[in-house]
């Protein structure tokens, strides 16, 4: 599967240019032959939006949402997108997988809620493992922080994984989690790892950008720079079984003696 990975800035708390950010991505990802989509964490509205988070909340399946599913049909190519989850009282970091033909395929909360902001704006969630299939390959998501904790991507490698979609708002001087984390939590649990960062200012944060995806085998098959970029990659079952037949690691686990850690 050829994949696209928006590294995007944004204009905080409008949501209609984080659409038409999207639908100017998706354009240009299809017109080179994409079939999916990834935009960074709360792609939507930007994440430096404080305490206007709560107002810019949305249902799952609420407008914003069928305006991406709109966006989809029209480029025939499914999308993951971020964006603030209204569920009744509760609002949640979330992100959502869009298939090329509209419809909703998957739907996932952030777990690991990270610093002061996040853990005052959001409820976490509690579903590990979302995943949703698309030509042949199962996608997973998580969100920016959860990607720093290897048992969330050993999670995702256990139950099936080939491509993990993890939209981020990564900060300077944080620089060394998309170099070094990324590349090695691909690596140690054997699945393509696709990381996708916002870049620039917003409020008090300075994104670092770097997107990329790294193989099962470790290798960073694209990669970023600091300002607004699109790349493209192709991502493979059969690099998985290779990696996999190289370095056993999810084989020669031995669970029993891992019981502490729970």
């Amino acid at each position: 599967m050829r994949i696209a990975l928006a590294q995007m800035g944004g204009v905080p708390a409008s949501a209609a240019a984080g659409l038409d950010a999207l639908e100017r991505a998706a354009a240009d990802a299809s017109r080179q032959d994409a079939r999916l989509l990834i935009t960074p964490e709360l792609s939507l509205t930007g994440y430096a939006v404080g305490d206007r988070t709560a107002a810019l909340a949305e249902p799952a399946d609420g407008p914003a949402a069928h305006r991406v599913a709109g966006i989809a049909a029209r480029y025939g190519i499914a999308v993951v997108h971020g964006y603030p989850e209204r569920a009744g009282d509760a609002v949640h970091n979330s992100v959502r997988l869009t298939g090329p033909d509209g419809a909703a395929l998957a739907d996932y909360r952030k777990t690991h809620l990270f610093g002061g902001f996040e853990r005052a704006a959001f409820t976490p969630g509690d579903i590990p493992v979302v995943q949703a299939d698309l030509d042949g390959l199962r996608i997973g998501l998580l969100i920016c922080y959860d990607v720093e904790f290897p048992e969330a991507v050993r999670a995702h490698a256990l139950a099936g994984t080939h491509l993990l979609a993890v939209p981020t708002a990564l900060m300077r001087p944080y620089e060394f989690v998309a170099q070094t984390l990324v590349p090695a939590r691909a690596y140690e649990s054997q699945l393509h790892l696709a990381y996708v960062n916002r870049h620039g200012a917003e409020g008090e944060y300075h994104f670092a950008g770097l997107s990329c995806l790294a193989g099962p085998d470790g290798a960073v098959r694209a990669r970023a720079g600091t300002g607004e970029e699109l790349l493209f990659a192709d991502v493979a079952s059969a690099l998985i079984a290779a990696a996999r037949a190289e370095t056993p690691y999810l084989s020669d686990r031995r669970p029993e003696l891992y019981r502490s850690l729970v």
